[in-house]
């Protein structure tokens, strides 16, 4: 009978041959919970709480593997402690990695976090990376091992918890932070009074940081299904009029603007978002909806604009944006300079 450490080994042997499989199954997790999500599967909730399980056994792994040794006289392996390691932070990044590729506004900041995704994601399958030049340098490897982590609650948070975006983004913040606080520690030199207030600034900065840049993450929870600007609204079928991407500034100030959208989130999960009027990139307007979750058709929410400026030409676009500012999808058009009436001549 095969014994449990020498089936590990042998598992870890297998894994290491094909290093890519636990992408590649990561990665399907990912894709499968996505389309869950919007159904309210429980396989999409026991995905998220596997994932939170391995991060809590990888913060724990000390302290566990001393209880393992004295309970069962089983001494864990390096290589296995340091296999699981880089198979959660594949597992973290490559099942988060669908949820942001759909929600993602390539035009946008949002694309450099994403793109950083897909880097980390590579990093952790490549082992001469992973093992090589990465994991030697401390503080950089703390830095990604708390980036998986942020991205990773990211996800969970709102599906097992019920959390709104803004609350999900600050709390995946702060927890990261924390977290890495005791990594962080063994980077830092001993024995002096200044180490703890040092780094308690220090991780103040970087959250603070981080904070300022959360427009840029984008909201991999919610998905904008559609954003139509229109002059009419059908309000009994909740559908908007035809699409128009331009329009004259003598229609506009008579007849004003909707701005529908139809936004997907998790069931059972209120949140508040805005749609944000710019005019050549200046805000001229901000208005809030309140959205829950529903099906995959998306809640079907609209705003009323009447009151816009008497110089409106120009550039315009509608942004719509969670409370702490992540940008879930935005539209555009021009306000063109409105035809002169024409001028009736009498005839003596």
């Amino acid at each position: 009978m095969i014994s449990p450490i020498n089936l590990m080994h042998k598992t870890i042997a297998f894994m290491q041959r094909w290093p890519g499989l636990m992408a590649v199954l990561a990665f399907a997790g990912g894709v499968a919970s996505y389309i869950l999500v919007e159904r309210k599967e429980s396989l999409a909730q026991l995905i998220a709480v596997f994932l939170l399980l391995s991060w809590l056994w990888l913060l724990l792994d000390n302290w566990l593997r001393e209880r393992i040794e004295q309970r069962f006289g089983i001494v864990l392996s390096p290589i296995l402690v340091r296999f699981a390691l880089q198979t959660v932070h594949q597992e973290s990044l490559f099942f988060a990695l669908p949820f942001f590729l759909a929600v993602t506004s390539w035009h946008h900041g949002q694309a450099a976090f994403t793109i950083l995704i897909i880097f980390c994601a590579l990093v952790s399958v490549v082992d001469p990376l992973y093992y090589k030049k990465l994991a030697p340098h401390r503080t950089l490897f703390v830095v990604f091992h708390a980036f998986a982590l942020f991205v990773v609650l990211l996800i969970v948070l709102p599906v097992l918890m019920q959390l709104t975006t803004s609350q999900s983004m600050a709390a995946a913040l702060g927890i990261a932070v924390l977290l890495s606080l005791p990594s962080l520690g063994a980077i830092m030199p001993g024995g002096r009074w200044w180490r703890v207030p040092f780094l308690l600034c220090l991780l103040t900065i970087l959250s603070a940081g981080l904070w300022q840049l959360r427009s840029w993450v984008p909201p991999a929870a919610m998905r904008l299904n559609a954003i139509t600007l229109s002059h009419e609204m059908d309000y009994e079928q909740r559908k908007p009029g035809d699409s128009i991407s331009q329009v004259n500034s003598y229609d506009l100030q008579q007849q004003g603007l909707y701005s529908f959208t139809a936004v997907t989130v998790p069931r059972g999960l209120n949140e508040q978002i805005f749609h944000v009027w710019l005019h050549n990139g200046k805000e001229v307007d901000r208005i809030k909806l309140n959205i829950t979750g529903v099906s995959s058709s998306g809640y079907r929410a609209w705003s009323h604009k009447l009151n816009f400026p008497a110089n409106a030409e120009g550039k315009w676009q509608v942004e719509v944006v969670t409370e702490s500012e992540q940008l879930i999808g935005l539209a555009r058009f021009t306000v063109t300079v409105a035809a002169p009436a024409p001028q009736l001549q009498a005839d003596f």
